[in-house]
C-alpha cells in the first residue's frame, strides 16, 4: 500500500479504533508490572510524560491516581477526547509527539509504550534526542520499540476496518540511538506478541558525575 501521509493513517485508524483498541489489548492491566516498577524509580509526585497515551488507560491513569502529575500526548483527537474524559486529573494534547515542545528538564519521566513504532524512522532518533532533554538528571525514559526491522500496513486492523502503519528497526540499532540522545541503557527485554515481539527499554538521564 502507497502511504503519502503516513501519521494520517495512524491518526486516522486511532480516531477509527480508540475503543476496539483497549479492548483488544486489555490495556487496563497488561501495564500494571511496568508501572508499578516505574514508581519504584521516580520520587513522590513525579512529573511524567505519557508519549502516545492513547485514551489515557492505563498509564495516565495509574500514575495520576498514585499522585503522580501526568500530561499526555496523543496525535488521535479521538484518544485525547476520551483520555480527558476517563483521567481528568491529568493534562493532555493532542499533537504530533515529534513537533510538541516542552522546556528542558521538564519530567522524572518520560514513558511512551507502543508510540515509537507509529512514527516515521528518521524522525525517531531527533525525537530520542529531544525526550532526553525533556528529562531531568536522573529521570528514566520507558518505552517499547520495534525488536526487528519493519515497516509496513494492515488493512484491517485488530479486524475493525481501519488501516494502522508501523515503521521501525531492530532493538540494537534503538539501544545505539538512546545512547547518542544521551541516555544510559539500564534495563531491555524483549515483549512477545503473537509470532514476533517489540523491544521494551529502561534508560536514564545521566546526572552530572556519572
Amino acid at each position: 500500500m502507497d502511504i503519502d501521509d503516513p501519521k494520517d493513517v495512524v491518526r486516522r485508524g486511532y480516531d477509527a479504533l480508540s475503543r476496539h483498541y483497549e479492548q483488544s489489548y486489555a490495556t487496563e492491566t497488561k501495564y500494571q508490572p511496568l508501572l508499578g516498577a516505574l514508581q519504584q524509580r521516580i520520587p513522590p509526585a513525579a512529573t511524567v510524560l505519557d508519549l502516545g497515551c492513547g485514551c489515557g488507560i492505563p498509564v495516565a491513569r495509574v500514575l495520576a491516581s498514585a499522585g503522580h502529575r501526568v500530561t499526555g500526548v496523543d496525535i488521535s483527537g479521538e484518544q485525547i477526547r476520551r483520555a480527558r474524559e476517563l483521567v481528568p486529573e491529568a493534562e493532555f494534547r493532542q499533537a504530533d509527539a515529534t513537533a510538541v515542545e516542552f522546556p528542558a528538564a521538564s519530567f522524572d519521566a518520560v514513558v511512551s509504550l507502543y508510540a515509537l513504532i507509529h512514527i516515521p524512522l528518521a524522525e525517531q532518533p531527533p525525537l530520542l534526542a529531544r525526550i532526553a532533554t525533556w528529562l531531568r538528571p536522573g529521570g528514566w525514559f520507558l518505552g517499547t520499540t520495534g525488536h526487528s526491522a519493519w515497516t509496513g500496513t494492515d488493512d484491517n486492523w485488530l479486524g475493525g476496518g481501519a488501516t494502522m502503519w508501523w515503521s521501525h528497526a531492530d532493538a540494537a540499532t534503538y539501544r545505539d540511538w538512546l545512547t547518542r540522545a544521551g541516555l544510559t541503557v539500564e534495563g531491555e527485554e524483549f515483549v512477545p506478541e503473537g509470532d514476533s515481539g517489540h523491544a521494551l527499554f529502561w534508560a536514564r538521564r545521566p546526572v552530572a558525575g556519572e
